[in-house]
């Protein structure tokens, strides 16, 4: 579906929603497409019903939708990154979506490398070999938002999460940092929008307030394994504890999204 035109939008957007959205009614989180996505980034996903993959905005360089840092598995005290090489063929306006991955075979190699090195000698290798492989198969696409997002459902299959992904690109939303994220949310029919602690230093709740969504404030634990969650992949704990474990951990948390159905909720995952 094509963007709304701003200058033609009377009312929400949301108003004519295509028409494989999922239910609404649900918890949504948008968030731009993470290569081997950090801890808190999986959690927070984890705890939304949609994931709305933020695909048109402007690509950002030296973030984490081309890296990875990538922890020791008995020390994750150290850390290395991983980097997809990318190109911006229209320099930096270029948007994430349009993002060119530089010499796909080499960065495919290269990403193999590092991922059998760092987490080779895990007991959970094997099976998170065998998840992974769709990621190093997306190198052939040679586009870094393709390898980045598909890395992020991986991850989020390995922990048994069980919602619907979409694309801002093909949803209708007006101009406008909040407004924007306000009419995304609106286009799922979410009745809550899920925001991490930096989004809401910006965030304009009145937006979505005028839409009939609360805004709930995502905030994970900062001990145990938490503690370097906002810094390294996830990979460390998936391999480290192990899918099942890590899924456990993040399910502590899911009871919450029951009851966000106002705004000033916080989602607060346990230990």
């Amino acid at each position: 579906m094509q963007r709304t035109n701003p200058s033609s939008a009377t009312a929400s957007p949301a108003a004519s929603s295509p028409p494989d959205l999922p239910e609404p009614g649900g918890l949504c989180a948008i968030h731009q497409p993470n290569f081997l996505p950090r801890l808190t980034t999986l959690a927070k996903l984890f705890a939304a019903d949609y994931w709305i993959v933020l695909d048109d905005v402007q690509f950002t360089r030296r973030d984490y939708q081309h890296r990875a840092r990538l922890a020791g598995l008995d020390d994750p005290a150290r850390q290395r990154w991983l980097t997809i090489p990318t190109h911006l063929p229209q320099g930096r306006p270029t948007l994430i979506r349009d993002a060119l991955i530089d010499d796909a075979d080499l960065a495919h190699r290269r990403t193999a490398g590092m991922l059998r090195q760092h987490y080779g000698a895990s007991p959970h290798w094997p099976a998170l070999a065998r998840s992974l492989a769709p990621v190093l198969d997306a190198f052939d696409t040679g586009r870094t938002a393709t390898v980045a997002e598909t890395s992020t459902r991986v991850l989020l299959d390995l922990v048994g999460w069980q919602g619907h992904v979409l694309t801002s690109s093909a949803l209708p939303a007006r101009p406008g940092r909040s407004q924007r994220l306000a009419d995304l949310a609106a286009a799922t029919g979410a009745r809550a929008y899920l925001c991490g602690t930096g989004g809401m230093t910006y965030l304009d709740q009145t937006l979505f307030a005028a839409q009939d969504i609360a805004v709930a404030l995502f905030r994970p634990p900062t001990t145990g394994i938490w503690s370097a969650s906002r810094r390294i992949s996830a990979l460390w704990a998936l391999a480290a504890l192990g899918p099942q474990t890590v899924a456990a951990r993040l399910q502590l948390g899911d009871h919450e999204r029951q009851r966000l159905t106002t705004p000033d909720h916080d989602l607060h995952l346990e230990h």
